[in-house]
């Protein structure tokens, strides 16, 4: 039976850190600020927006929405965006994706400031990532896995680990942060050979295809690490992963659930990248 790596328990030992620096930042009279860009009200952008402003509320960072109507222009978007670039107050910019359809998304990609740029929407950023430079900002949900990877002292050095996913929000920029980190990886999608058997060699399967309950007992090797980055609904209606968790966590040394698994952890990443950004801006970096 294998270890639960719990979510809510990586970020409440984030949450202390971030309080400190925090604290320092306001000391010398900066106060970290997340701004998001927010078109509409779709339910799931209002979700993950009450969990990120409760977030930043728990770490003394202040949180302003900007809310655009449903038929917002492409022009006043932009200007909307420019608007929070220049503003001296904002640390963090965070834009919820995907926009409405008459919207186009790739000229604020490049619109964005960089240093501001806390999720990775910027090619400046993805480029870093690519690169390896810890300079920019990784995608959130990437990097809230290799928080949770070393919140339960598991070294992806020399491991072989494969990734089921190769979407830029997480399977390919997972894979760099874990090259970084020296593993040996391996991508996956629904094109593989033998993906069952892939993923069974993997030391630590890592799933990211968005589809519910793909990964059964007989594709995670014994004693494997399962991390489980899908978000789904079952046919029940039940949040669930992309791991069969009660298939699955017999074998395996470490894994973890949804809910309260990495999506615990998003919003405790976008909160280390606000106070990153918000050291960078003021001088105050701790590089």
């Amino acid at each position: 039976m294998g270890t639960v790596m719990l979510g809510t328990e990586v970020a409440k030992a984030m949450k202390e850190r971030l309080i400190q620096r925090t604290e320092a930042l306001k000391e010398r009279g900066t106060e970290p600020k997340l701004a998001i860009l927010r078109v509409g009200a779709r339910p799931d952008d209002l979700s993950y927006e009450r969990g990120a402003k409760k977030r930043m509320e728990l770490t003394g960072i202040g949180c302003q929405v900007t809310e655009l109507p449903e038929d917002v222009s492409q022009r006043e978007l932009e200007e909307a965006l420019e608007a929070l670039n220049r503003d001296p107050s904002v640390h963090g910019i965070l834009v919820f994706r995907p926009l409405p359809g008459h919207l186009d998304e790739e000229p604020l990609k490049s619109l964005i400031d960089p240093v501001k740029d806390v999720d990775c929407m910027s090619p400046v950023n993805i480029a870093k990532v690519f690169s390896g430079d810890d300079s920019g900002y990784a995608p959130c949900t990437p990097e809230a896995v290799m928080e949770m990877l070393d919140h339960y002292g598991i070294d992806p050095k020399g491991k072989k680990v494969t990734v089921i996913g190769r979407s830029m929000v997480v399977g390919k920029p997972l894979a760099m942060l874990l090259l970084k980190r020296h593993a040996t990886v391996t991508i996956c999608h629904t094109r593989t050979e033998d993906l069952a058997g892939t993923c069974r060699a993997a030391d630590i399967l890592i799933a990211a295809a968005g589809k519910a309950k793909m990964v059964t007992a007989p594709m995670a090797g014994e004693g494997a690490v399962v991390v489980d980055v899908g978000i789904n609904m079952d046919p029940e209606g039940n949040l669930c992963g992309d791991v069969d968790f009660e298939a699955v966590e017999p074998g395996a040394s470490f894994i973890s659930p949804v809910p309260r698994g990495v999506g615990s952890v998003t919003t405790s990443v976008l909160a280390q990248h606000v106070v990153r950004a918000a050291e960078s801006l003021s001088g105050q970096s701790r590089v």
